[in-house]
């Protein structure tokens, strides 16, 4: 563990800051921008992989685990998301062939 530790801190910690905020930037512009439902859970999909690789960086930086464990958690709740997120857009799509997100104003009563 040591060895990684000196090996990270290699780079610094700005570079880190400054390359995650600009992937979780991103991610909010295609969540903003794009219409299509699969863009767009990939968006939160890149949002919540910034925010892990900021978690880990802070935690070996700091020399505590503490950071590294909100990242498992953060990839279990990453992963029911999409679970239940593809099942939804499975079902938009056999009710109006499509994944655009203007198809599901046809979904009201």
């Amino acid at each position: 563990m040591e060895n990684f530790v000196t090996q990270m801190q290699g780079v610094p910690l700005n570079h880190y800051i400054i390359f995650c905020s600009i992937i979780f930037a991103i991610g909010v512009t295609g969540v903003l921008i794009r219409r299509n439902v699969i863009i767009i859970m990939m968006s939160i999909e890149l949002m919540l992989n910034a925010v892990n690789l900021l978690l880990a960086a802070f935690s070996v930086y700091r020399g505590d685990a503490s950071g590294q464990v909100f990242v498992f958690f953060i990839m279990a709740l990453a992963a029911a998301e999409v679970a239940v997120g593809l099942a939804i857009i499975i079902m938009v799509y056999r009710n109006t062939k499509s994944v655009d997100i203007e198809s599901l104003s046809k979904l009201r009563w």
